[in-house]
Parts: structure tokens; C-alpha cells; sequence
């Protein structure tokens, strides 16, 4: 029974995304795709001649019924890698999306291995000693006369 119910949820969301693959938008690839000749712009940010170049390709590419993915496959053929927006999540480029999430996987076990280690450092215990009211210790002979005196109260 529990595999079924899961079985559905995937199916659920499974859906929207396999529907987004096989009827993009343009907007949906403008914010996925760069500029080629702006620094740092996607499509949708850019009004360049070229930009509008590859927005009317995109359209063109939409209404003849290509996918998301072979959209991009065509432009990163005529473009070059620089054209997406995001680096590919397979081969050499998955290093891109994996070494953020070790980076801070690995900061935070090195946190809490020191916060640890620090509740575990303890100062060592101070040896006890007697202080007279004046924040002075007491020399054996103050001891001794201070042990009679008390004695004397408590006889």
C-alpha cells in the first residue's frame, strides 16, 4: 500500500516536469540560457540584437514542437557551454553543483567537531586553600592558633 501511495506522489510530481521538458515556454529558457555577448545577463535580462537573435530562434525551435533539452542541445552546439545559465549536472561539470554542498557539509562537521571538543575541555579543579579575609592565605603557625581558637568556641 505504502508503495503505491509513493508510487502516485512521484507520478504527481513527475508530471509538471516532464510536461515543462516536452512544452517549454520562452520565459521558462530566457531565465535558463545567457547572453552570449552581455556579461553576465541571461536572455531575459538582455535586449541585445543578439539576444533577440536567439529569443526569436527559441520561439521557432517551441513551435516546431522541440523540447526543452533539445533546444538547449541546439544552442549549446551553436554557442558553445557559456550559454547556459547553469552548468550540466553529469561528467565534469557536476563538480560545479556537488563541491558548494561538500564545502558546507564539511564546515559544519568541522564546527561541530570542535564545539565537542571544546564542551570537553574542562579547566582542572583548583587545589583548595585556605584564604584569611584579607584574600591571604594562612601560614601554618595563623593555622594552628586559628584550630585552638575554634576549638575553645566549640568546647
Amino acid at each position: 500500500m505504502r508503495l503505491l501511495a509513493v508510487a502516485v506522489a512521484a507520478l504527481l510530481l513527475a508530471a509538471p516536469a516532464l510536461a515543462s521538458e516536452q512544452h517549454p515556454t520562452l520565459a521558462e529558457l530566457e531565465g535558463q540560457l545567457m547572453c552570449p555577448i552581455c556579461e553576465g545577463e541571461t536572455l531575459a535580462q538582455s535586449d541585445s540584437p543578439a539576444a533577440q537573435r536567439i529569443k526569436a530562434e527559441i520561439q521557432e525551435r517551441i513551435a516546431a514542437g522541440d523540447s526543452r533539452s533539445e533546444i538547449k542541445q541546439r544552442l549549446v552546439s551553436e554557442w558553445g557551454k557559456r550559454i547556459l545559465a547553469a552548468p550540466p549536472r553529469h561528467g565534469f561539470d557536476l563538480i560545479a553543483w556537488l563541491l558548494p554542498l561538500v564545502g558546507v557539509l564539511g564546515g559544519a562537521a568541522i564546527l561541530g567537531i570542535l564545539a565537542w571538543g571544546w564542551t570537553r575541555a574542562r579547566e582542572p579543579e583548583p587545589t583548595p586553600q585556605r584564604w584569611s579575609q584579607n584574600g591571604h592565605p594562612l601560614g601554618p603557625d595563623e593555622e594552628r592558633r586559628l584550630d585552638e581558637e575554634l576549638a575553645r568556641f566549640d568546647g
